[in-house]
């Protein structure tokens, strides 16, 4: 069974591919599309925008269509960037763009006071119907980055119960207790349970 996956991100695409081995599933990304609309992402939740996605998509493919929004909320900032998360340092920002102003934001905030978590919010639109699978990973944020795998925020991000950054504890930890495992299990259950994929 093939999944639209609503992203160019070959850094997602892979990761997805990767936690669905063996399945049955593969996923492919909007590359593998002409003419390609472009979404403008001005929902006020994760769920509006992942939902924009997956529908815009759906309806140019009229395949199975899988989006996400996710996020960082960092509680010292009131839940900022939250589903800014992509965007937090400008339009066009770079990771380390958006990594920089996070840090300029935070300086000066003491450790225990740089908490927060990550947020996933999958919505897989089948048949034109939208089904929304969730999940979130606390932690805390650093004051430098550190580690040179994942993408994002991964390298200022230390999830609760570890001493290393999501980029310091490579793809195979992190695909298994991040935001987005979380909420990939949920559609693993899902997919399993409606059409008997593992």
């Amino acid at each position: 069974m093939k999944i639209l996956l609503a992203t160019k991100n070959a850094g997602k695409i892979r990761e997805m591919n990767r936690m669905f081995g063996g399945s049955g599933i593969e996923f492919i990304g909007l590359d593998t599309l002409e003419d390609v609309p472009e979404v403008v992402e001005d929902g006020r939740t994760y769920h509006e925008n992942a939902m924009k996605k997956a529908m815009t998509y759906y309806n140019v493919a009229s395949m199975p269509t899988l989006a996400e929004d996710s996020g960082l909320e960092v509680d010292a900032l009131d839940g900022a960037p939250g589903i800014y998360s992509a965007r937090f340092a400008g339009e066009n920002a770079t990771d380390g763009m958006n990594n920089e102003k996070l840090l300029s934001l935070l300086k000066g905030i003491p450790e225990e006071k740089r908490t927060g978590r990550f947020v996933s919010v999958l919505c897989l639109v089948v048949d034109g119907t939208p089904f929304f699978f969730e999940g979130e990973v606390r932690g805390r944020i650093l004051d430098h980055p550190r580690g040179e795998s994942g993408f994002g925020y991964d390298p200022l991000f230390v999830p609760e119960g570890y001493s290393l950054t999501f980029a310091e504890l490579g793809e195979e930890v992190k695909n298994r207790i991040s935001h987005r495992a979380e909420a990939m299990r949920k559609l693993k259950d899902f997919l399993k349970e409606q059409f008997g994929k593992q």
